[in-house]
């Protein structure tokens, strides 16, 4: 059985994650083949729209912590086969169908999708703040959500779909027998537009959506590295081991005041 199944329906691609045992968390396997599937959409010109989703409870929880702790370096490495949806070189729609649990890298992915729906009571969760060394500053932005909101985001709270569909990140909610159903009948709407309309208004729609400028992204740069290393692995660890973490914070405890700023940052 794989970890990514796919499949056709006419002109419709299912791209599947599976692994539920794992809540579909992203494994080197799993990242490979996904890569495969999104290059296959993307060069198959008898396939116009893709429905993303996964099986079982979630649909994604994000990066695979025990595959990490085994590599002995936090996030997933890299694939060799580029990832068209992941790099943004992806030209066609795709919808997400969020079945559950969205969590970290598998709200990033959903973040990545067109349109979206999920079942009712699916949990989101940004995880960088708890992973890394900054939280999610981006996603809030990208959102275009206010402030508390993307604060909130950022620092690590859990969403559920209804209120994400309250601040339209969703467009959708659905019963969990109603999911692929509903979101096949948004892609058959997509395939009833004239082709070239419906290329040029996703790539137009993706060229508007807000994105950190080059300053903040210098900062940010900054800021992951601001304080101590240890700290990524020890998160990684204690969530593998279902214990409390035992966070460093700084290697310098001088650093906590050093915060770094844009007005000091150098190109």
């Amino acid at each position: 059985m794989s970890v990514v199944e796919t499949e056709r329906h006419g002109q419709i691609l299912i791209v599947r994650m599976n692994r539920p045992e794992r809540l579909n968390a992203l494994s080197h396997e799993m990242r490979t083949l996904l890569a495969e599937a999104w290059t296959t959409y993307r060069h198959d010109d008898a396939l116009e729209v893709a429905i993303f989703t996964g099986t079982g409870r979630g649909f994604c929880a994000g990066e695979d912590m025990q595959e990490s702790l085994k590599n002995g370096a936090p996030g997933g490495r890299q694939t060799e086969l580029d990832d068209p949806f992941k790099s943004g070189a992806l030209e066609k729609p795709v919808i997400a169908a969020v079945n559950g649990f969205a969590m970290g890298g598998g709200f990033m992915l959903v973040e990545q999708c067109d349109l979206r729906l999920a079942v009712r009571g699916a949990i989101f969760e940004v995880s960088e703040a708890k992973r890394w060394l900054l939280g999610g500053y981006n996603h809030g932005h990208i959102a275009n959500v206010p402030y508390p909101i993307a604060m909130e985001m950022a620092l690590g709270f859990r969403f559920t779909a209804e209120r994400f569909y309250d601040i339209g990140f969703l467009n959708r909610i659905t019963e969990p027998d109603d999911l692929l159903p509903e979101a096949l009948k948004m892609a058959e709407h997509l395939l009833t537009l004239p082709p070239a309309s419906r290329v040029n208004t996703v790539h137009m729609m993706r060229q508007m959506r807000p994105s950190p400028g080059p300053d903040m992204r210098r900062l940010a740069a900054a800021l992951h590295d601001h304080g101590a290393k240890s700290d990524l692995m020890e998160s990684r660890a204690a969530f593998a081991e279902k214990r409390k973490p035992r966070f460093k914070g700084w290697d310098d405890p001088n650093d906590r005041y050093q915060t770094p700023k844009l007005d000091t940052l150098k190109d």
